[in-house]
């Protein structure tokens, strides 16, 4: 997928130690692979194209933010991941003392990128990039225009300490049930096999791994993550947007290959209860299949209160980027337990999607700021 020589050093190989930081920077920026990057931008100007040619009666949905400002926030997102996962990689190559694995772990003994993918997987996950392309630029459309309120509009105002509580709950929500959808894509073989170890092709992370699975395994990210957590506890518009902003942050962030005070959304995080930094879920990579620890997105209670957590390769970081709950007694290999069963890993994904379809036909399938 990669469109130029100036690339291909970040590809398959590292580029010069004596290249400074703005350097790679300028040179990750566009990366990559140009066909997927003008699908991308043709997407974008659709919408904008017809919030300019259609009125807005004939667009905007009651209790939603104006399409005007949809068509902003699906861009704002693609821009802030583009630039984020370029600032990412750039300190990656930058600031090798910072690195969660060894340079020596991305030595390329086959043809592969740095990342551990050889050929056929790498094209293999750019025909489903195109396709999470289309299916999310979809959803969104699909949830815009069927469920009234999803994204808020304009709404009395919250008082701080209730915005920050919703957020928290939001998040909460979000992580439990993608932590369970993570656990399950893990131990049921056939969405193993299927669709999300497509994912764990990576095995030495960068950023750009964070969103590059089987099509399926973003699509059902997508719903049980933001989806369900909009659903159950509606954030207010200013929040919702710092919430996506906020989440974008820290999935790249987890994929980095890096684990510093450069993580900015982990660093922000780190107060909460059992908070991760990046080497936790980068130990969840590098041990593929077999190192079935570290499945929490946002915080990392619920690898604790489940007993999945793992400090990897805590002891080896530079000062700072261990957390606290690193010191603790680690967990040697985990064994199967109860919860490792399919129907258990998978009912609390169902559940919380039954509360949630619930609470939409409650509410005339809409979203309630209440």
């Amino acid at each position: 997928t990669v469109q130029s020589k100036e690339v291909v050093k970040y590809e398959h190989a590292f580029p010069d130690a004596d290249l400074g930081f703005r350097s790679h920077f300028s040179s990750l920026l566009f990366s990559g692979s140009w066909g997927l990057t003008a699908l991308e931008v043709a997407t974008l100007v659709s919408l904008f194209g017809a919030s300019k040619l259609l009125p807005a009666e004939k667009l905007d949905v009651c209790g939603s933010m104006p399409f005007k400002e949809f068509s902003r926030f699906l861009l704002a997102k693609a821009v802030v991941t583009r630039l984020y996962n370029t600032y990412l990689e750039a300190v990656f190559f930058a600031f090798p003392k910072y690195r969660t694995q060894p340079s020596r772990e991305h030595a390329l003994h086959q043809k592969k990128d740095l990342c551990g993918r050889d050929m056929e997987q790498l094209s293999s996950i750019h025909r489903h990039d195109k396709i999470t392309m289309l299916s999310q630029f979809g959803l969104n459309l699909a949830l815009y225009f069927g469920v009234p309120g999803f994204f808020p509009g304009a709404a009395a105002p919250q008082a701080m300490h209730e915005r920050l509580l919703r957020l928290l709950g939001n998040h909460y929500v979000l992580s439990f049930g993608m932590y369970w959808m993570h656990r399950a894509l893990h131990v049921v073989p056939m969405l193993w096999e299927k669709i999300h170890s497509f994912h764990h092709w990576a095995r030495h992370p960068l950023s750009r791994n964070t969103y590059q699975d089987h099509w399926l395994d973003n699509f059902a990210n997508a719903i049980v993550g933001h989806g369900f957590a909009q659903v159950l506890v509606p954030l207010d518009n200013s929040t919702f947007w710092f919430s996506h902003m906020f989440r974008i942050f820290e999935s790249l962030e987890k994929h980095s290959g890096v684990s510093c005070g450069f993580n900015l959304a982990h660093t922000v995080q780190r107060w909460l209860p059992f908070a991760q930094m990046p080497h936790h879920h980068d130990w969840h990579h590098e041990g593929h299949k077999g190192c079935n620890y570290t499945f929490s997105s946002l915080g990392g209670v619920w690898d604790c209160v489940f007993g999945t957590r793992k400090a990897g390769r805590a002891a080896d970081l530079v000062d700072g980027s261990a957390t606290r709950w690193d010191k603790q007694p680690s967990l040697g290999r985990r064994g199967k337990s109860i919860l490792d069963h399919p129907v258990v890993c998978v009912s609390p994904v169902i559940a919380v999607g039954v509360v949630a379809g619930l609470k939409l036909q409650r509410d005339g399938f809409r979203v309630l700021q209440r």
